[in-house]
C-alpha cells in the first residue's frame, strides 16, 4: 500500500474549527497544539472528534499512565498482561483464564439500568474477544443513602441491568460487594468484572496482523447511541449530563450472546488473525488500537458500514458505542467465511476496509477521504501528565480526629449490634443476588454470599475462585494504606475459600486528578496497591481507570477496586463462611487491635467518617494467607470468614446466619483488655473467624503457631435458632438468632419495598 500524504476533503457541513468546539471535545489548547504539530495541518471536523475520543481520559489514560507504571505485571503465570483487551494467566491443567474489570460509572448516574446492562456486556466481550468464554461475572458497586429516593431508583435500575443483562446472556454471577455512603450520593460507581476460560494455546489478540488482510464489520448494525462516550465518561457529571442522555449505549444481551458464539467459532476456524470489541470509542478506538498494536495501518470507508439510521455522518458511524459490535481482521480470501459463520448465527458481517503498511488511520466515505491520520499519534501520542498532588487538609484533619466517645459505650450492647447489621452496608446482600442466575453453566461451587465466589474447570478437581474488594472510607482517610488493605481483603477472601491468590485487576475510580488533593490519592493509592500486590506475588494484568467521578465539583470517595482470582486445587476442600456444626470450636486467627477509624460503627451510630484507619501488617497479611491455605487443604475446618466492615461482632454474625438456608447460636467470650466496643466492632485488619471439630482444635492451633500466626478459641456454636451471645467483660450481646436474622435479612427488602419518592426514570 502506498505511503504517499493522501489529500483530505472536509464535509461540506462540517462546523468550523473553533477554540470552543475543541474545549467542547475535551482537549486544551496545548493538546490542540500537539494534533497540528501531529498533522502539520488543521484537523477536519471527523479527525478533531477522533481525536477527542482517543485522547479522553478513558482511553488515553493520560492522567494515570504515568502511575500505572509502577505496579507490579510480570509473573511465570502471566500470559497476557496490561494493553490487551483483557489479562490473560495459567491456570494449569492446559487452561487459562482471561479476565477483567470495568466501569461504567457515568452511563448509570444517568440511566441506570441501560448503563449497568451495557456495563456487563462490554466487559464480556473484552473476555470473549481474547478467545476465551465467558464463564462467571462479579460487580463492584457504591451508592448514596440508600434511605434517599433517587439512590434507591439508582441501585434498582442498575442491579436489574446487571441481572437481565448477564441471565439473558446465560453467564452466572459468583458475587461482589454493594456499599451505600452519602460520599457517592450523586455519583454511583458501577464496576464490573468478568471471567473467562480457554485452553493455554488458543490465545488470540487484538492487532491488525496482516497488511491486505480485510477489517469487517460483525454484529449489531451502528446506530447513534453512545457516541462520544468515551469523552462523557472522561468529565464531571452536573444538571447538564442529563441532556447527554443518547451518549448512553443501549444493550441487547440476546444479539450478545449469538456474538460470543459466533466470535469464538471465527477464532477457532483460522479465518480471522484479529478481533475487538467496538467499546469505547467505538470503531475508531478499535481500529486505530488494532492499527498501532501491529505497528500497521487501516482505511476504512464508513459508507461500508451497516447502519440502523439514516444519513449517519463518517464523524457520528467511526464515534458512536452502539452495542453489540465487533472489528476483524480477516484473512484475505477467507471473507466467505467469516460472512457464513456470521450468518449461521444470524449476524452481518460486511467488509468495511484493508490493513495498509503506511502506518495509516485513514476513513473514507464513498471513496473520498475524511481522516488521514497517523496511527501511532492516536494510540501512543496521547499526552500524559505528573500532576501536583497535595492532601487535603480537611482529610488529614478528619483522620487526626479523637474517636474515644465513639467507643464510650457499655453494658448491653444488642441495640448497637442490631442497628449495624440494619445497616444496608452490613445486611445480607440477598436481594441482590437472587435476581442474578448464580448457577447457569452447571460449574458454580461457592455463589454469592460470602467474601469468595468459585467456578469449577471442566474435567478436573481444580477451581477459579474470585472476588471483588475496596473501602472507600479507608482510602479517603488513609489513601494508600487503604488501597494496601483493599489488595489484603481480597486476598484474605481468597484464602478463606482455600484459594492460592494468583492475580489482580483493578479499577480506579477517583475524582478530577487535575486538582491536587484527588491527584494525591490516585498517587497514593497506586502505591499502596503496588506494594501489597509485590508481596504477594500477586500481578495486576489490566484494569480501567475512571477519573472526573465528581457531581458539581463533589468528587466520591477515591475507590481503588480491586478485582482478584485465586486457584483451588481441590474443589471438593473449598471452605465455606457459614458454620456448619453445633458443638465446633470457633476460633480467631489474627489480634484484636480495636481500631475504630473509619468505621462502620462511626458512620451508623455517630454519623461519622473520620479517624485513622486500621494499620496493615503486610507481612503479617502473607502468613496468614499460608496458614488459611494449609488448614483448608488438611480439611480442618468447617467454616473459615475474613474479618472487615463491622469488626468481629458483625463477622460472628455472618457466619451463623450464613445465607439465611440454616441458622446457628454462638456462645463466645472476649478476653480482649480493651474496652467493648472496639473489642466488639473495631475493624483491626489481618483477622479470619473459622470453626473446627473440637478434635481438630489442636492442629488449628499447631498450624498457625508454625505461621506465626495468633490464635485462639474464642468460643463454641450453639443449637440452630438459640441464642446469639458475646460477652466482653461486662458488656455483650445476647439475642434470639431469630431477631437477628430479620434484621439481617430484611434491611435492603425493606428499604427497597419503601414507598415510592424515588425520582422517577426519565422519559426515554
Amino acid at each position: 500500500m502506498s505511503s504517499a500524504a493522501t489529500e483530505v476533503t472536509p464535509r461540506a457541513s462540517d462546523p468550523e474549527i473553533t477554540p470552543e468546539l475543541v474545549a467542547d471535545h475535551g482537549l486544551s489548547t496545548e493538546e490542540y497544539e500537539r494534533i497540528l504539530a501531529a498533522l502539520g495541518r488543521e484537523p477536519t471536523f471527523t479527525e478533531l472528534g477522533v481525536f477527542s475520543a482517543m485522547w479522553s481520559e478513558h482511553c488515553g489514560y493520560k492522567n494515570s499512565k504515568r502511575l500505572l507504571r509502577l505496579l507490579p505485571t510480570e509473573a511465570p503465570w502471566v500470559i497476557e498482561g496490561p494493553g490487551e483487551n483483557a489479562g490473560v494467566i495459567d491456570v494449569g491443567d492446559g487452561w487459562a483464564v482471561a479476565f477483567k474489570i470495568e466501569s461504567h460509572n457515568h452511563p448509570s448516574a444517568v440511566e441506570p439500568y441501560q448503563g449497568a446492562a451495557t456495563g456487563v456486556g462490554g466487559i464480556l466481550r473484552d473476555i470473549f474477544t481474547m478467545g476465551a468464554r465467558p464463564i462467571a461475572t462479579l460487580n463492584s458497586l457504591r451508592f448514596g443513602d440508600l434511605d434517599d429516593g433517587r439512590v434507591r431508583y439508582l441501585f434498582g435500575g442498575v442491579v436489574k441491568g446487571i441481572g437481565d443483562y448477564g441471565n439473558c446472556v446465560g453467564i452466572p454471577s459468583l458475587g461482589g460487594e454493594v456499599y451505600f455512603d452519602r460520599g457517592y450520593e450523586d455519583n454511583p460507581i458501577v464496576n464490573a468484572m468478568a471471567i473467562g476460560l480457554m485452553r493455554s494455546d488458543e490465545l488470540i489478540t487484538g492487532a491488525a496482523k496482516g497488511i491486505g488482510n480485510t477489517l469487517m464489520a460483525v454484529g449489531a448494525r451502528t446506530g447513534r447511541d453512545g457516541i462520544h462516550g468515551a469523552t462523557f465518561a472522561s468529565e464531571e457529571l452536573s444538571e447538564e449530563n442529563e441532556a447527554k442522555r443518547p451518549q448512553v449505549q443501549v444493550g441487547d444481551p440476546f444479539t450478545e450472546k449469538l456474538l460470543l458464539e459466533a466470535s469464538l467459532e471465527l477464532i477457532g476456524s483460522g479465518a480471522i488473525t484479529g478481533i475487538q470489541d467496538m467499546g469505547a470509542a467505538g470503531l475508531t478506538s478499535s481500529a486505530s488500537e488494532m492499527a498501532g498494536r501491529a505497528g500497521n495501518g487501516v482505511e476504512i470507508d464508513v459508507a461500508l458500514v451497516p447502519v440502523r439510521e439514516a444519513r449517519m455522518t463518517p464523524y457520528e458511524i467511526l464515534l458512536s458505542e452502539s452495542q453489540e459490535r465487533m472489528l476483524v481482521i480477516a484473512e484475505t480470501g477467507r471473507e466467505d467465511e467469516v460472512e457464513r459463520i456470521l450468518r449461521k448465527w444470524e449476524l452481518e458481517a460486511a467488509v468495511i476496509g484493508q490493513v495498509t503498511d503506511d502506518g495509516m488511520f485513514r476513513v473514507l466515505e464513498n471513496g473520498t477521504v475524511v481522516a488521514d491520520l497517523p496511527s501511532l499519534p492516536l494510540t501512543q501520542g496521547c499526552p500524559t501528565y505528573e500532576r501536583p498532588g497535595v492532601e487535603s487538609k480537611e482529610v488529614e484533619e478528619l483522620r487526626k480526629r479523637d474517636l474515644s466517645h465513639v467507643s464510650s459505650s457499655h453494658g448491653d450492647l444488642t441495640g448497637q449490634l442490631l442497628d449495624l447489621m440494619s445497616s444496608p452496608n452490613l445486611s445480607s446482600k440477598r436481594w441482590l443476588f437472587q435476581q442474578y442466575d448464580t448457577t447457569v453453566r452447571a460449574a458454580s461451587v461457592i455463589r454469592p454470599g460470602g467474601g469468595a465466589g468459585v467456578v469449577r474447570l471442566p474435567g478436573t478437581r481444580r477451581g477459579i475462585a474470585a472476588t471483588t474488594d475496596c473501602n472507600g472510607r479507608y482510602c479517603f482517610l488513609h489513601p494508600r494504606r487503604g488501597a494496601a488493605i483493599a489488595v489484603a481483603e481480597a486476598a484474605r477472601n481468597l484464602v478463606c475459600v482455600g484459594a492460592v491468590p494468583t492475580a489482580v485487576t483493578n479499577n480506579l475510580n477517583f475524582g478530577s486528578p487535575l486538582k491536587p488533593a484527588i491527584y494525591h490519592q490516585l498517587r497514593e493509592a497506586v502505591l499502596g496497591i503496588a506494594e501489597a500486590c509485590l508481596l504477594f506475588e500477586t500481578p495486576v494484568t489490566g484494569g480501567n481507570v475512571s477519573l472526573y467521578n465528581e457531581t458539581d465539583g463533589a468528587a466520591i470517595y477515591p475507590t481503588p477496586v480491586i478485582g482478584m482470582l485465586g486457584v483451588v486445587e481441590d474443589v471438593e476442600r473449598v471452605c465455606r463462611h457459614a458454620f456448619t456444626r453445633t458443638g465446633d470450636a470457633i476460633v480467631l486467627l489474627g489480634t484484636n487491635k480495636g481500631e475504630m477509624g473509619g468505621s462502620e460503627y462511626a458512620y451508623v451510630l455517630h454519623d461519622l467518617v473520620a479517624g485513622d484507619p486500621p494499620g496493615v501488617d503486610l507481612l503479617a497479611e502473607r502468613e496468614l494467607q499460608r496458614a488459611m491455605i494449609a488448614m483448608v487443604q488438611e480439611d480442618l475446618l468447617g467454616s473459615a470468614h475474613d474479618c472487615a466492615e463491622g469488626g468481629l461482632a458483625c463477622t460472628l454474625v455472618e457466619s451463623a446466619l450464613g445465607n439465611g438456608e440454616r441458622s446457628f447460636g454462638i456462645d463466645v467470650t472476649l478476653t480482649d483488655e480493651m474496652a467493648p466496643v472496639p473489642t466488639l466492632f473495631g475493624e483491626s485488619q489481618g483477622r479470619i473467624v473459622v470453626s473446627c471439630r473440637p478434635e481438630r482444635l489442636a492442629h488449628v492451633i499447631e498450624l498457625a503457631g508454625s505461621h506465626n500466626v495468633p490464635c485462639v478459641q474464642i468460643g463454641q456454636v450453639s443449637a440452630p435458632e438459640g441464642s446469639f451471645r458475646i460477652r466482653a467483660g461486662t458488656s455483650g450481646v445476647d439475642l434470639p438468632v431469630r431477631d437477628l436474622a430479620d434484621a439481617f435479612f430484611g434491611a435492603i427488602p425493606a428499604r427497597m419495598d419503601s414507598p415510592a419518592e424515588a425520582t422517577p426514570a426519565p422519559d426515554a
